[in-house]
């Protein structure tokens, strides 16, 4: 389906963005796992026990009543996973939808993710697409709520929340610096240094520096990343962190759009893997810069009082060019190019204050979280387009004969851009009420109500909504090892269309129920999950045909997808060396409640998401051999299609396929090691998305090889 209206850099923005919650390590065991771990030190597992996107009562995955997917930092660490979509690709459950080179979307379950936290801390949004890349330096590990989390994120889908937690300072001196270089003219330097800076003040920064090439032809990104966070004891319970953060990600000749997949015959396109629809003149620039502000107070042995504020803004700069039309089946001519220049500025301002803390009564202990958040979001942004010659450029020739070369547009104003103001309030409370020692019940609530004023291109985006979102949940425990669980949760998202009498459409309605089985293996040091879940949404926009005009669109609401499925998830140690992140994913959609309904996009869901998927990351510290590890990540997914064209019926079709990468390390000594990574070992040629109607392929064998030193 697609995603409703806004602004496509929020999420660039937003997840760039600088947030924390304090992390407690726990000196009670001495496993090598990511609990004790999470301040920053590499580590060998793949598994991790605590997670804070479901709620912010500090419970352990184990006792979350929802499936939660961890990829840890030594997992990022082995596989180079050095943004987010490689680290998502990862991500059992997760789809990635590349459709351009620097615009991506993530999909679970059928749905669009649109719900991000950073450090726990849920962002308001409406688009899931990524702009430019996000960097994975500067985070310690990355968690997916799988299902509807309104609670904790207000609006959104019943798909999965992704929640980013950053590297936090540590109290000894730490150094790690890596120099990777790789395939395509890839040279990458990473820096992260952390430490005590006197008795009062810890700090951490990280910092990096990447230019690449691509197998693409003339596409190129140069990236700069600087993270830096200190957190003051002002007193012995009182911690004020502050950070900074700037990514700036700038690429030359960048796709906007993609290939043509069918030619005028009906007949699969079939480019070179290199083929690119982009200009030699086209360059597409982010520039993210954040500050962070955070009080943390303990109030007794039991409490604490959190306040939290941020300030982000993006900056866009572009010049695109995009190719569209049905080349010629014998020749690949008829396609015909059209230019744009696009600029945006992009503001949050988030203000989070809440209160945890635990109670007894009738002999148990019982834990609760309550807060409330304000967020204030602006964009303005333009588009200039090239009208100087009708239709856009001269016809095209050959895109696998043509060099990027291009007449430079001369671009004139097109209808005014956007100017449009948002607020988000939301108060909201969760809970854990322990019945019995083994019995527990989360129960949550949170009102969101969702104001917002201006023009978007001559569109009227005014919208004043409001909705309460509520999460239920029980978890038993068999005994020390297995516990059982069942969930409720609801979603919604506002909408801006308006029907036949001028009103506002109701927002969309989602929620999702789940139950599964959760249980720790070898000791503790494995974890499976089994989950069976149901989500759907409703009261989804689409035009009303029979009621609008050509100057007018009206809409109604129609029903949206049913999608339902099981998940299985086995992470840790297995055993022998062996670390492992096993995931499948089946997902069946029905579509039968919107035939007839008018909601096309629908069938569309339903043919471009895999319906069975299959992730396989594992690593072997051999015993042969002290230092020596090999691994492999490897993902599998079933076959997928898109209908183009209904008269005649035109189908593109993608059939299953599996990626392999493999990876070698060598530690040469306690401070330094080398690392050798080679993706895509079999040379697998395939469309990287049928989200959109065009698509270019991925990414062919490469290789890249890292040198790290760490203190």
């Amino acid at each position: 389906m697609k995603s409703r209206a806004f602004k496509l850099s929020t999420l660039f923005v937003a997840t760039s963005s600088v947030f924390a919650t304090p992390l407690f390590a726990n000196d009670e065991t001495d496993k090598s796992i990511e609990k004790i771990e999470v301040l920053g030190k590499n580590h060998s597992n793949y598994l991790a026990v605590e997670a804070e996107t479901a709620s912010k009562l500090g419970i352990s995955i184990k006792e979350t009543p929802q499936s939660v997917r961890v990829i840890t930092r030594a997992l990022m660490n082995d596989f180079s996973l050095d943004d987010v979509n490689q680290v998502l690709e990862t991500t059992p459950g997760v789809s990635v939808e590349k459709i351009e080179t620097d615009r991506t979307y993530y999909k679970a379950r059928g749905f669009d993710i649109t719900n991000f936290q950073v450090d726990g801390l849920g962002l308001p949004q409406e688009s899931g697409a990524l702009q430019g890349t996000l960097d994975t330096a500067i985070y310690q590990r990355i968690e997916v709520v799988m299902g509807a989390n309104g609670m904790m994120t207000g609006a959104g889908n019943p798909s999965a929340t992704v929640n980013f937690i950053r590297k936090r300072p540590t109290d000894d001196l730490r150094a790690n610096v890596s120099i990777t270089a790789g395939s395509w003219s890839n040279m990458r330097l990473d820096a992260d240094v952390s430490g005590r800076l006197n008795e009062y003040a810890a700090g951490r920064a990280v910092v990096v520096k990447q230019k690449r090439d691509s197998y693409l032809d003339r596409y190129s990104v140069e990236r700069d990343v600087f993270y830096g966070i200190t957190e003051l004891n002002l007193t012995d319970s009182t911690t004020l962190t502050t950070s900074l953060t700037y990514q700036q990600n700038d690429a030359d000749s960048p796709l906007w759009g993609a290939l043509a997949l069918f030619d005028s015959e009906g007949n699969p396109t079939d480019y070179d893997t290199s083929t690119s629809t982009a200009a030699d003149w086209a360059y597409w620039n982010n520039t993210s810069k954040q500050a962070f502000v955070e009080l943390e107070q303990l109030v007794g042995d039991n409490w604490s009082v959190i306040a939290r504020y941020a300030h982000t803004q993006t900056e866009q700069d572009s010049n695109l060019f995009y190719v569209y039309g049905t080349p010629d089946a014998q020749t690949g001519l008829g396609l015909t190019g059209y230019a744009s220049d696009y600029q945006l500025t992009d503001r949050l301002n988030l203000f989070d204050v809440y209160a945890k803390g635990s109670f007894e009564l009738f002999g148990q202990e019982h834990l609760i979280a309550a807060g409330a958040s304000v967020a204030d979001m602006a964009y303005q942004d333009s588009s200039l387009y090239d009208y100087t010659t009708g239709n856009g450029f001269p016809a095209m020739p050959n895109l696998n004969e043509w060099d990027g070369v291009a007449p430079v547009p001369v671009l004139k104003d097109s209808l005014n851009g956007s100017h449009v103001d948002s607020e988000q309030v939301s108060e909201y409370v969760s809970a854990r009420f322990s019945i019995t020692d083994d019995l527990k019940l989360l129960a949550g609530i949170r009102h969101t109500a969702w104001e917002t004023n201006g023009l978007s291109y001559g569109k009227n985006k005014s919208r004043d909504v409001s909705d309460t979102t509520s999460h239920l949940g029980t978890v038993y425990q068999i005994n020390d090892d297995i516990n059982v669980y069942a969930s409720y949760s609801e979603t919604f998202a506002p909408q801006a269309e308006q029907d036949i009498n001028g009103q506002t459409l109701d927002p969309i309605s989602g929620d999702t129920k789940e139950i599964g089985i959760k249980t720790e293996l070898f000791n503790d040091l494995m974890m499976l999950n089994v989950a069976i879940f149901d989500a759907e949404q409703e009261n989804i926009a689409v035009a009303d045909t029979a009621n609008s005009t050509p100057d007018n669109t009206v809409y109604r609401a129609a029903p949206g997808i049913q999608s339902q499925g099981f998940e299985l998830e086995l992470s840790g140690e297995v055993g022998f060396g062996v670390s492992a992140n096993l995931g499948y994913t089946y997902t069946d959609i029905d579509v039968s409640d919107t035939f007839n309904s008018g909601n096309k996009d629908a069938q569309l869901v339903k043919d471009y998401t895999p319906k069975q998927v299959f992730k396989l990351a594992a690593k072997y510290d051999a015993t042969f051999a002290d230092g020596l590890s090999f691994g492999m990540n490897m993902r599998w997914q079933d076959d997928i299609s898109r209908v183009q064209n209904d008269t005649p019926l035109i189908i593109t079709k993608q059939n299953a396929y599996a990626l392999v990468n493999m990876m070698a390390s060598y530690e040469i000594n306690s401070q330094v090691s080398v690392t050798a990574n080679v993706n895509n070992v079999f040379d697998k040629k395939y469309v990287n998305s049928l989200y959109w109607a065009q698509g270019f392929y991925g990414a062919p064998r490469n290789y890249a090889l890292s040198l790290n030193w760490s203190l």
